[in-house]
């Protein structure tokens, strides 16, 4: 190793033009990938596409003909007859016919339009008002046919809608402040246009009211689109920020610009990789920069650091840069692989967004590590002598007077001094750590990665504040056809076949065909009385069908046959009375608890029928108890304006079921209640037919990327500690060394996340992720610690005057690296991207943490049990001049 470190310091001091030269044009080749790119947001993606839940949505889109939905909300307060009077609803209808027509080429396949599917948008002008027309009979006309021109025919929009429990709290608003559109899409990535053409569309009509556009669909779709213009500010004021810093520190302009061109190189190179490799960027790899960026800074810090400190006009630049590098090439070798390591064991999750991240980080740090031995000592010899005129701190003022070199010796005389107490004061504050991270929630929500006063997010507190609930989950029920009669359904069957037979025009030979027909089928052989009655009793009458001797005879057994499939077509499980009563209970249930805020099945299109084929009355509305009333329930739907939106709810042969639930919120943790509480519903109450459910929607996708990335998480980090503390103690050949070097790291980790439990801030995707970088910045700072301390103590032998010259050079390293990067990325703050907030927050605290941890809780371990550590101690500590009084 030494001898390759040689080579490649050589390489770059004696042919620094060329060595720069390889860099721009490695840099170019993979910028050069950079127009290629392509975004993706889906939620589905964060799953294999094996993933059986990921399978299950996409089957139960095809069968149910689900679309992913955007909601367009129209609020106006201020109205006496809120969004019913005759001005808003006029550019409702407008609105509604405009999003109708909205088509572009479909992202998956160009050859082809897509957009909003016209057929299925759910608006006042475009939906059924069903109404009695006279005793069993039913009207369906348009709810809005056109737009009002009067307070009396807008209040006739509000009255039907509010009397149709379909629509009631789902279309409209109970207090009639609000109204919603739902714009179901071919493809979820074309939410943005729509959302974009809405916009411009609302802005056109000069609307007075209040108008919002929300959704799942949308809310992921802005964040693909505005991650990009939102780094375009964060990034650039980050880097201006370290940049600025960097110039306090070093006082030399021309060497301040190399850490950023380093960053910039690393970031260029390896998202260029990404993309040439044919993965997409998703909220993940958008993050990729600021994690390289920060790396790649502290690598070139704690070189220039060094160089810093150590130059002199005597040694020069060439010396000064091969003692720097000698010192420093390996602890930073070290702490690259560990934070690669800790990096790629994010390949352990089952998550493909977070897999990709995790390689690419890691192999982006090794690039900066890379670029950094090789770009430092390459630029510091291009550079004219002149540049290093009053360069150094042996030129500046003695470091001794400086606040930052003040500080840090107060810093190593208080952790020699007071080693016990801190370490019993960092176990008790890892003890209440331990207390709040017991309290975390796992919980995600695409919607509140905007800031409040996003327009989305605004979209979403307006509408919940007036509607129950507006994001969608549907609860797909597969039942068993019922194909074993008990002996009394056989005989009530039989006897219903026996009138059935007196109603024929040729009633005597109708019924004598009957009884012989009863007679042969209670005679099949005992085999055949084994399968079902229903599907034997169509065989036979078949069979009867093809040897008849007359017409007359053929024809009735025709109409046996027919009798017998229409028995076998109502008892298809969603068409039988109890099972739809089932589902009421669990929908009155959900509602009744407060888990959901609307809901939509196959027994509420069976109920709003019935109602106005008896007589309009509410109580009325209700499931029929005749499983022949219900099946004409479903004939008079197919009768409507929309008779397909029937299927959206039922599957063709009644052997499934769509149930929408609306919730109140899309927090995982919402979806996660409502699950538990749906499943408990089937556990203590048996349905009256074998019935399956499972979930779909982008709401439960959610809830199954979140869980899995929560598992896969722990065991990568797991895993990724384990790694490092091997790496740590393979690196050392000691098992004490690499486990002082987990001490920053692990308590690090549980103060961050004892801190997020006792706040009450989700476990989310960038909370989760974050995680990992504190393997890689913890470990730095030990790792640069631990092996400058061995090195020191080497020569002095003793831990005293080891401690005070490490809270020399190398703590102004480390502390200059947690100033730089702690600071630098606060500006991320001003993103309206909440991820982005977070991971300047969680960044910051855990670079100062890290830092402090490694600056105190280090030498106080060491302090503690010097012994231990350096067995070879050799000067008695009260033998020791106290050089930090000087």
């Amino acid at each position: 190793m030494k001898k390759i470190k040689k080579s490649m310091v050589s390489f770059a001091i004696r042919h620094y033009r060329a060595t720069l030269l390889l860099v721009i044009v490695a840099t170019a080749v993979f910028g050069s990938f950079f127009p290629k790119v392509t975004i993706d947001t889906d939620p589905e993606h964060m799953l294999p596409e094996n993933e059986p839940s990921r399978l299950f949505h996409n089957q139960a889109k095809k069968t149910f003909d689900l679309s992913d939905i955007v909601v367009l909300g129209i609020v106006n307060t201020a109205h006496q007859d809120g969004v019913f009077n005759a001005e808003t609803l006029s550019n409702v209808y407008e609105l509604a016919q405009y999003a109708q027509k909205l088509r572009w080429p479909d992202p998956d396949d160009p050859a082809t339009e897509g957009g909003v599917v016209g057929v299925d948008v759910i608006a006042p002008s475009l939906v059924e008002h069903i109404a009695q027309a006279g005793p069993g009979t039913i009207s369906f006309d348009w709810l809005m046919p056109g737009p009002p021109t009067n307070r009396e025919e807008a209040l006739r929009v509000r009255e039907r809608i509010l009397a149709n429990p379909m629509l009631a709290g789902r279309m409209a608003s109970e207090d009639g402040k609000a109204l919603c559109l739902y714009l179901p899409l071919t493809n979820k990535r074309l939410s943005y246009k729509v959302y974009n053409a809405m916009n411009e569309k609302v802005a056109a009509l000069g609307m007075a009211d209040e108008v919002h556009i929300t959704g799942l669909p949308v809310a992921q779709d802005a964040i693909g689109v505005e991650m990009f213009t939102e780094m375009m500010v964060a990034s650039p004021l980050a880097m201006a920020t370290i940049f600025v810093l960097l110039y306090f520190f070093f006082r030399k302009l021309s060497l301040t610009v190399l850490p950023m061109l380093i960053a910039t190189f690393s970031v260029v190179i390896t998202m260029g990789a990404m993309i040439a490799a044919g993965f997409e960027v998703h909220i993940m790899s958008s993050m990729i920069p600021v994690f390289l960026m920060s790396i790649a800074v502290v690598d070139s810090i704690h070189i220039l650091s060094e160089f810093f400190d150590s130059y002199t006009a005597e040694k020069g630049r060439e010396e000064t840069l091969r003692s720097a590098l000698d010192t420093l090439f390996m602890p930073m070798l070290y702490t690259s692989l560990t934070s690669a390591a800790g990096f790629i064991s994010l390949a352990l999750t089952p998550i493909p967004p977070v897999q990709v991240f995790g390689v690419f980080v890691g192999m982006g740090i090794m690039v900066a590590w890379l670029l950094t031995i090789l770009c430092v000592p390459a630029y510091v010899m291009l550079l004219p002598r002149s540049a290093f005129n009053n360069f150094g701190l042996s030129v500046k003022e003695e470091h001794s007077n400086t606040p930052l070199t003040r500080l840090l010796e107060a810093t190593g005389r208080f952790s020699f001094r007071n080693a016990k107490p801190l370490l019993v004061l960092l176990v008790l504050l890892v003890a209440v750590s331990g207390w709040g991270i017991s309290r975390i929630q796992i919980n995600d929500n695409p919607v509140k990665w905007f800031a409040e006063d996003h327009p989305i997010r605004k979209a979403d507190i307006a509408l919940t504040r007036h509607f129950k609930g507006t994001y969608p989950a549907y609860l797909i029920l597969d039942g068993e056809e019922q194909r074993l009669l008990s002996p009394e359904e056989q005989a009530n069957m039989l006897q219903r076949f026996t009138e059935f037979s007196g109603t024929m025009e040729d009633e005597e030979r109708a019924l004598g065909l009957a009884d012989r027909f009863k007679r042969d089928l209670a005679a099949m052989p005992a085999g055949m009385r084994e399968t079902p009655l229903l599907d034997t009793a169509v065989e036979l009458a078949g069979a009867y069908i093809a040897k008849a001797d007359t017409d007359g005879d053929a024809y009735i057994w025709e109409e046996f046959e027919s009798f017998f499939n229409l028995e076998k077509e109502q008892r298809k499980s969603f068409k039988r009375p109890d099972v739809l009563h089932y589902v009421v209970g669990l929908q009155r249930q959900l509602q009744e608890k407060g888990l959901v805020g609307k809901s939509v099945s196959p027994a509420d299109v069976v109920s709003k029928i019935n109602q106005e084929m008896l007589d309009g009355r509410e109580q009325n509305y209700r499931v029929p108890e005749l499983r022949r009333a219900v099946g004409e329930c479903y004939m008079q739907f197919q009768q409507s304006h929309r008779p397909h939106d029937l299927w959206h709810f039922v599957t063709p042969d009644y052997s499934s079921a769509c149930v929408l639930f609306q919730l109140s919120s899309g927090d995982n943790k919402v979806m996660e209640a409502v699950a538990r509480f749906v499943e408990g519903y089937f556990q203590s109450n048996p349905p009256p037919v074998g019935m399956r459910h499972n979930w779909a929607g982008l709401t439960h996708i959610n809830v199954a990327w979140q869980n899995q990335m929560v598992q896969g998480m722990l065991r990568s980090f797991i895993g990724s500690f384990g790694i490092v503390l091997l790496m740590t103690v393979f690196l050392f050949r000691s098992v004490k060394w690499g486990l002082l070097c987990m001490v920053p790291l692990t308590a690090t980790i549980l103060l961050i996340y004892g801190f997020i439990g006792l706040i009450g801030k989700d476990y989310d995707m960038p909370v989760a992720v974050l995680g990992v970088l504190t393997l890689g910045m913890s470990v730095d700072f030990a790792i640069h610690f631990v092996e400058r301390s061995r090195s020191i103590h080497a020569v002095t032998r003793s831990w005293r005057l080891t401690l005070t010259r490490m809270f020399e050079a190398p703590a102004r390293a480390i502390s200059r690296n947690v100033m730089v990067i702690s600071i630098g990325f606060l500006p991320l703050l001003v993103s309206s991207l909440v991820p982005y907030r977070t991971t300047s927050i969680l960044l910051s605290s855990i670079m100062l943490l890290s830092g402090a941890l490694s600056l105190v809780a280090v030498p106080a371990v060491i302090t503690v049990a010097t012994r231990w550590f350096f067995p070879d101690e050799s000067v008695p500590q009260t033998a020791v001049a106290d050089q930090n009084n000087r």
